[in-house]
């Protein structure tokens, strides 16, 4: 949250954006402090992360780097928790670290709760029983501890067990630290299932709750990690409007990012865009001695060469472009990539942007004013199987999703787009005449002359004038700037690619269709009651096994990240990719 000189205010996180953000703005019930807070607030910054852990580190990295005046600052705030394995001792300690790493050995981490860690390090003992003890205890011990005798232990101290073997169970230990092994994870997941077969729901709960745990342990996130000051860009472009997200990556630690959205010709590419940007960015006065080591780019730039070489000159060292990168990289230029898709989202919907569009759409429909209601349907179904027909509204302030309606679709030949437009329209139409709702200024319907013609006959039979129709069926290649648009007369509506007006029947149309896929799999989701995996090509009974077996069920499997997804016994990351997206978007 910010002021009106752009100045961090605030830091938060949230699982459910609208609802969080919502809390801070009602009318009652608000202490001074937050009072205060929104009495200053003139902007909202969003970033977009893979999991809640990601959320949590990088909503400690700005409340660290920026000290909002709103956040609470705690004394115990300098550092994040580490696992830390000694490297110099015969019999190696495993044990919890916080602070500076002044140690000799490996520390396993950052991670965002302690206690995730001190009940973690519980596990390991139980599994692996390499010692936590301090040294001075460990050196002073002339018969074995109370964590000997509960299993805890492999008793080093006492000679109890030889170097070679505690050398063996250290390295597994390390091994699963560093994501190598899912042995234990299968085995808890065994005792699950036999649990559960046999009716011991508790015991079975006790394996999920350690399953939980020890991903906790093995979970990646990508806001804190690697090494270096690194800037991430990513370019997206739709309906004609390009963004650009620069991603500021220092001493391997994500620090927040930061939008544009420059005027762009329609024939300029994601490349051409980034190599326009970059010079203008890092050789103006105000950049010139920030420019990073690398810049990581989501395209191909053809002077890449000639743009190296002007920042190292600029710097008076050597910065390098890359448009080609892996591991911890890649996670950074995927998530820049996801923030600059939402930006772009939210700027298509800005009040500036809607109100030029609607009036693009006035001026190309002839109208005296501009529309003031927009409605459009769309079908979706399987294969003829629980078919749903979405119906979004759109007025000057963008989506009213309040007004949005879903029809599921019965007694029609399965497959039958137009008996299903029909049948929808019929009944959206016939509740507005008897005064159920308000009549649109136009109505879109995804599809091409055939639909178009259900449409007129429906508003023919009900008696219904003054709604203009529009069809809008996909161009020859399915791209965005292509579409086809048919009037009711049976004229066809040109607009070039960059028409304003054009962008808003994209808009609507890309939401109607994102509605009624939601609504179909929902519907078609509850007819089979099966699993959520159910339905997802190349996802079979075993690797819906593997799954539920690895994560320990499907409320964490939903909660994963798409790299945790990936980690799973016959999964690619290609599968996995495909799981998340229907678990996501669907």
């Amino acid at each position: 949250m910010l002021d009106t000189e752009s100045q961090v205010l605030y830091v938060g996180k949230a699982k459910n954006l609208k609802n969080r953000v919502s809390n801070y703005f009602r009318a009652t019930g608000l202490d001074t402090k937050t009072i205060a807070l929104v009495g200053r607030i003139a902007d909202i910054e969003i970033t977009i992360t893979a999991s809640e852990t990601e959320a949590l580190l990088l909503e400690q990295s700005l409340i660290k780097e920026c000290k909002p005046p709103y956040n609470i600052l705690f004394r115990d705030d300098k550092s994040y928790p580490f696992i830390y394995l000694s490297s110099e001792d015969k019999y190696p300690r495993l044990t919890f670290h916080r602070g500076t790493k002044s140690r000799k050995g490996r520390y396993f981490g950052p991670f965002p709760s302690s206690f995730s860690v001190r009940n973690s390090l519980s596990i390991l003992q139980k599994v692996f029983r390499v010692r936590q003890c301090e040294d001075a205890f460990f050196k002073n011990r002339t018969r074995p501890c109370l964590q000997y005798q509960i299993n805890r232990c492999s008793g080093p101290c006492c000679g109890l067990i030889s170097a070679e073997a505690y050398a063996e169970d250290v390295a597994h230990a390390e091994m699963f630290l560093d994501g190598k092994s899912t042995a234990v994870i299968n085995d808890y997941a065994k005792k699950m299932e036999a649990a559960s077969n046999k009716l011991d729901f508790e015991q079975a709960a006790y394996c999920r709750d350690q399953i939980s745990h020890l991903r906790k342990v093995q979970e990646q996130q990508h806001v804190v990690g690697g090494s270096g000051d690194i800037d991430v860009m990513a370019a997206v472009q739709s309906m004609g409007v390009a963004c650009l997200l620069v991603m500021f990556i220092r001493d391997g630690r994500l620090l927040g990012n930061k939008t544009f959205f420059p005027k762009t010709r329609l024939d300029e590419d994601v490349g051409e865009l980034l190599s326009a940007f970059i010079p203008q960015f890092y050789l103006s006065s105000r950049m010139s001695s920030n420019v990073p080591d690398e810049i990581v780019v989501n395209s191909g730039l053809s002077d890449k060469t000639i743009l190296q070489d002007a920042l190292s000159q600029q710097s008076g060292r050597k910065v390098v472009v890359s448009d080609s990168v892996r591991t911890q990289k890649r996670r950074w230029l995927d998530l820049a990539e996801t923030n600059a898709e939402q930006a772009l989202g939210g700027h298509l919907s800005n009040r500036n942007n809607l109100n030029q569009r609607f009036e693009a759409l006035q001026e190309a429909l002839g109208f005296d004013s501009p529309p003031e209601r927009l409605e459009c349907f769309d079908i979706s179904h399987s294969a003829g199987e629980a078919t749903v027909a979405s119906c979004v509204v759109f007025d000057k302030n963008g989506p009213l999703k309040s007004d949005y309606r879903r029809f599921n679709i019965e007694d029609i030949t399965p497959g039958d787009d137009y008996a299903a437009m029909r049948q929808a329209l019929a009944r959206r139409y016939t509740r507005i005449k008897k005064g159920e709702g308000r009549l649109p200024d136009i109505l879109f319907v995804d599809g091409g002359k055939g639909q178009l013609a259900e449409a007129e006959k429906i508003l023919e039979e009900l008696q219904i004038v003054g709604v203009t129709l529009v069809g809008v069926a996909k161009g020859p290649q399915r791209k965005a700037g292509e579409e086809r648009l048919f009037l009711s007369e049976g004229s066809e509506l040109a607009l070039s690619a960059g028409n304003p007006g054009l962008h808003l029947i994209q808009h609507i149309r890309d939401e109607s269709h994102r509605f009624a896929i939601t609504a179909h799999r929902n519907r078609r989701g509850k007819k089979r009651k099966t699993s959520i995996l159910e339905g997802i090509e190349g996802v079979g009974p075993k690797r819906r096994r593997a799954l539920l077996r690895h994560f320990g069920g499907t409320k964490q499997l939903q909660g994963a990240s798409l790299q945790e997804i990936a980690k799973v016994d016959g999964i690619s990351s290609a599968t996995a990719e495909q799981i998340y997206t229907a678990l996501h978007n669907g």
